[in-house]
């Protein structure tokens, strides 16, 4: 163990605690609305219409709406794809929350952040594990040679397909696991487990974010950071569940466990 490793782990924790206790970050999410379930465009507490097209989500609004785009008064009628980039930058807001616009499988929606939630005001802190020499381990990376997607239940109830890159492969307490894991657009990983903790000792389900392998497919797994999902913070998000396989039979009592 290098010896700034414990230290560059708090370093970690206290800035994953900055991130979602932030104004936008994921305690401040109140609701996500599906366009579909609201066809004739009002969506509860929302002002403007909001109708969904094929590629796209048409805004229509008065002044009496009180909306903004891109920090302006807005009235009028716009089209809006959706939104990328922090939450603070999403293109519509209502007085201090913000409208993001969102798709997934061609269904479109609003998520609603909101700095006065009530969990921002309620939130105490997140358990989590110190660091530990042995939950960091080497992992090596196979790729599938062709993205695979999997159809896995999400925390909102409905199904929804993850895509999976390959699958890194480690050691743990003299056993040898896999996870399958998606890749993302920076060459890191990131793998959706469940343990024997979990349930009972941590959340449901975690986020595990391995570094991007090297050329011979080397990372590192370091379940010291593995994270909460967003959906233990709100209740409006989508978070998938494990895929087949990437439940681990070992209790990996390490990383983020639940809310305090």
């Amino acid at each position: 163990m290098t010896t700034d490793a414990p230290d560059a782990w708090k370093q970690w924790h206290e800035q994953r605690v900055e991130a979602v206790t932030a104004p936008y970050g994921p305690l401040a999410v109140t609701g996500t609305h599906w366009l579909d379930d609201h066809p004739e465009g009002r969506i509860p507490d929302i002002p403007g219409v909001w109708v969904a097209e094929e590629d796209a989500v048409v805004l229509t609004a008065d002044p009496a709406d009180g909306l903004t785009l891109d920090g302006e008064p807005f009235t009028g009628g716009v089209r809006l794809t959706a939104d990328a980039g922090p939450v603070d930058a999403v293109r519509v807001g209502h007085g201090e929350r913000r409208l993001l616009v969102l798709v997934r499988e061609g269904l479109w929606g609003v998520r609603v952040h909101d700095p006065d939630a009530g969990a921002r005001r309620a939130f105490r802190g997140i358990a989590a594990t110190p660091y530990e020499e042995r939950w960091a381990v080497p992992g090596r990376f196979t790729p599938y040679g062709e993205d695979r997607t999997v159809r896995v239940p999400n925390a909102d109830g409905r199904e929804r397909g993850l895509g999976l890159g390959g699958e890194v492969a480690f050691g743990l307490d003299g056993q040898e696991f896999t996870l399958g894991v998606s890749v993302q657009g920076d060459g890191s990983l990131w793998a959706v487990f469940a343990d024997a903790t979990s349930g009972d000792g941590s959340f449901r389900f975690r986020f595990l974010y391995p570094g991007a392998p090297d050329a011979e497919g080397r990372t590192t797994v370091d379940f010291n950071r593995a994270q909460l999902p967003p959906c233990a913070f709100a209740d409006h998000f989508l978070c998938p569940f494990p895929p087949p396989g990437n439940t681990l039979p070992v209790a990996v009592a390490a990383g983020e466990r639940h809310l305090l």
